[in-house]
């Protein structure tokens, strides 16, 4: 028989709600920059330049075949080491665990999408760079104004499914201490004892963000479906 009444003792509702609001915060975060950056990909490998798109192949490959965590901590342990000591000081000095945590979520997130929005370049037709051209615009006007608005608009699909992902791989952030919804989970197991309970509260607050994820999601496709 179930009984959760231990979450008014002790304070543990407050720590599961500061876990909530811990990984909606990494979500958010990481999910802007893996957008932003995963844009920036797509516009170097179709610049044209083989350095470029070199670049970008080598750092899409790195994400997609090494396991995030690894990838967490490197960004953790490694990459702080490489620093110059003044920066290191700087970083340091702040929330440190969530700002790599956000980095290495959005690195590997930015990979995925960029190769989903590469997918929506291939269904527009070539003929809408061709118009783009004739009316003066440059490459980066072309991109922005034209090519990248449809291509995104073929690839949401993907990029929901791409969201859902890193909404749970933010679970991993517990590897290097930032205090989100799994680490919260634990502490209270930890002092509690109630293994079943504590995780099937972590269970369900997880689903409810998931749902309400592709609930908002899929509003927004139907959306953008209708402009189309």
């Amino acid at each position: 028989m179930f009984d959760l009444s231990f979450l008014l003792e002790d304070g543990y509702l407050h720590l599961f709600w500061n876990g909530v609001l811990t990984t909606l915060q990494l979500f958010s975060v990481s999910g802007i920059l893996a957008l932003l950056i995963g844009i920036v990909l797509v516009i170097m490998r179709s610049s044209g330049i083989n350095v470029l798109k070199m670049i970008v192949v080598g750092f899409v490959e790195y994400h997609r075949n090494v396991p995030i965590l690894v990838q967490i901590l490197i960004w953790y342990f490694g990459v702080p080491q490489a620093l110059p000591e003044a920066i290191k000081i700087w970083v340091n000095a702040g929330n440190t665990e969530f700002i790599f945590a956000a980095i290495a979520l959005a690195m590997n997130s930015a990979a995925f999408i960029s190769e989903d929005i590469r997918s929506g370049l291939r269904a527009i037709p070539h003929t809408q760079e061709e118009a783009a051209c004739s009316i003066g615009l440059d490459f980066l006007q072309r991109y922005r104004y034209v090519i990248l608005p449809q291509a995104i608009r073929v690839a949401i699909p993907s990029l929901i499914n791409q969201t859902l992902i890193l909404f749970k791989n933010s679970s991993l952030a517990m590897a290097i201490g930032v205090h989100e919804l799994l680490f919260q989970t634990k502490q209270i197991d930890n002092a509690t004892f109630r293994t079943f309970d504590v995780f099937l509260v972590a269970t369900v607050l997880y689903l409810i963000g998931s749902i309400s994820l592709m609930l908002i999601a899929d509003r927004f496709s139907q959306q953008n479906t209708q402009k189309g």
